[in-house]
């Protein structure tokens, strides 16, 4: 069984999926700068995603599935290691001239799940489409 979504449905989703990005990383980030840079991931990402698909010939839901997918990814990585992360990323900068070391758990669960969400996105957009 197959749940087709037309494209206005897809920019519903990618508007939902980029405020959850947005709130999320927001939440994680330690700094006004770092609040700040991350607040343009969205924006980067959907010129890069937009000018490829393009250049690909993708369709238009495809490239919003992409879009959605890709923003939720970030949210899975980062929200339970957010806080680690942050106070890494606030120690950097306010010692830039000492490097800061890798936190294990942070390092595992970033690529454990980023290719969960991989997976998840390879098995469910043949799902939905």
């Amino acid at each position: 069984m197959s749940l087709h979504l037309s494209t206005d449905d897809w920019v519903a989703i990618a508007g939902v999926s980029t405020i959850i990005n947005m709130v999320a990383l927001r939440w994680c980030m330690p700094t006004p700068k770092a609040k700040r840079q991350i607040s343009f991931l969205p924006l980067g990402g959907s010129v890069l995603l937009v000018s490829s698909a393009v250049a690909e010939g993708y369709s238009a839901s495809f490239t919003l599935y992409l879009y959605s997918c890709i923003l939720l990814t970030f949210v899975v990585i980062l929200a339970p290691v957010g806080k680690r992360v942050a106070a890494d990323i606030l120690e950097q900068e306010q010692k830039p001239w000492d490097k800061v070391p890798l936190n294990t758990f942070s390092l595992y669960w970033v690529a454990f799940s980023s290719t969960g969400c991989i997976v998840a996105m390879l098995y469910i957009w043949p799902a939905i489409n």
